[in-house]
């Protein structure tokens, strides 16, 4: 029977041991794990671009959201102090003091024997500056328009000519602040009309003898 030789095992043998070398293998599986981590990075890097890209997007969104915000609370603002103005204008034209309302009362508040003889009337002005609104970030402080209190006296200087001059006056007085105008105007208060002086009774260049006196009319304050 032949005997063969395997003059190749050797070789063989010491292709084969390294062929299952351990390190051999750690080498691969090392390199394996090396391209699944960079291309785990390069999938995280990649979405991190997505990621800073969509949150530049949304920045410039909210950029132009606030600048609209903020153009919508100017133009709420603007649209407030026109309605404040027109609705002082149209305050200031229905509430205005007009002197021919006054004399005009004045021919329907008439006592016998009492004469008027002069008519004046003091309109004095206060005016208190406005604040103007204040923004905190999205909170927004409400500001308060200028005003102006007015504040009205009339004067009414006249003589009582009557049988006992004096007497007349208390009803002048009386008749003025029931006066439908007067009553109105003045708010029914007590002393809206008084008395501010009574002359000694004597003899005007007519002949006739009476008694000065001086009437004052005290309008509320009004707040414009």
């Amino acid at each position: 029977m032949p005997i063969r030789l395997n003059l190749l095992a050797e070789s063989q043998a010491a292709e084969e041991m390294r062929r299952r070398d351990p390190v051999k293998r750690a080498i691969w599986l090392g390199a394996a794990l090396g391209v699944v981590m960079l291309a785990w990075s390069a999938s995280l890097q990649f979405k991190a671009m997505l990621g800073k890209a969509e949150l530049s997007k949304t920045e410039k969104q909210m950029s132009v959201f606030t600048n609209e915000y903020a153009q919508v609370l100017d133009n709420q603002r603007k649209g407030d102090d026109i309605l404040h103005k027109v609705h002082a204008l149209d305050q200031l034209t229905s509430e205005r003091f007009l002197h021919a309302t006054v004399l005009n009362a004045l021919q329907t508040a008439t006592v016998n024997d009492v004469q008027l003889l002069r008519y004046r009337c003091e309109q004095l002005y206060a005016m208190t500056d406005g604040v103007k609104p204040k923004t905190n970030g999205d909170h927004v402080t409400p500001g308060k328009p200028a005003t102006v209190s007015e504040k009205v006296t009339v004067t009414l200087e006249g003589s009582d000519s009557s049988a006992n001059p004096g007497d007349q006056v208390t009803k002048f007085k009386e008749a003025l602040a029931t006066n439908p105008y007067f009553k109105e105007a003045l708010g029914g208060r007590p002393n809206a009309v008084s008395l501010k002086s009574l002359g000694q009774p004597e003899f005007s260049p007519n002949g006739r003898r009476g008694v000065y006196f001086t009437l004052e009319c005290r309008y509320p304050e009004a707040t414009r």
